[in-house]
């Protein structure tokens, strides 16, 4: 029989070394670069044409100015904290082609998991564990994480109510019990 502090130590022992366990490498899940997690995620979904933004607005001056816009991106209807977001707490002014995250750090696009989760924490959590969101690939390989993009529209991400469909046809000419044959 093993004695208390013996059990106390051994359960030091191995959370330490949960603690200092190195990141994954690139084929087999996240890494660490600059203190961040860095995960495979495909491409995230542009709609046609308006990728790269630099194509549009490079040579522009930068309007910070909040406003609604009449000229360009008028099919975008901003419904994600409205009364308090504008386009450039997410979009960089000074490159177009990257997202910044609140302390002023550029990202690509296909890290824009990491400027949803400066607000959405415990979806952001859940989403690295698998629990909100799809993740494809192996079991102990290579994973992909879709982003939040994939299903949210990043300007009102809200999901849009759907009707269900309808239930099925009850069998005919045959009995039905709940939980099989009588």
């Amino acid at each position: 029989m093993i004695n208390t502090s013996k059990f106390i130590a051994l359960i030091g022992v191995f959370l330490s070394s949960l603690l200092l366990m190195p990141a994954y490498a690139a084929d087999n899940g996240p890494m660490v670069s600059g203190g961040e997690e860095v995960r495979q995620t495909p491409p995230p979904p542009f709609s046609e044409g308006i990728f790269p933004c630099s194509g549009c607005h490079a040579g522009m001056d930068v309007n910070e100015k909040r406003r609604v816009l009449k000229d360009e991106h008028t099919n975008i209807i901003l419904e994600h904290d409205a009364a308090n977001r504008w386009c450039l707490d997410c979009h960089s002014a000074k490159n177009r082609d990257k997202l910044h995250l609140a302390s002023g750090a550029l990202i690509d696009f296909s890290e824009s998991y990491r400027l949803c989760g400066q607000c959405h924490g415990p979806t952001y959590r859940d989403w690295k564990a698998g629990v909100h969101g799809k993740r494809v690939g192996s079991w102990n390989g290579p994973k992909s994480y879709f982003l939040c993009v994939h299903c949210h529209n990043p300007h009102s991400p809200r999901v849009k109510q759907v009707v269900p469909f309808p239930a099925p046809p009850a069998p005919v000419g045959k009995p039905f019990f709940l939980g099989g044959k009588k």
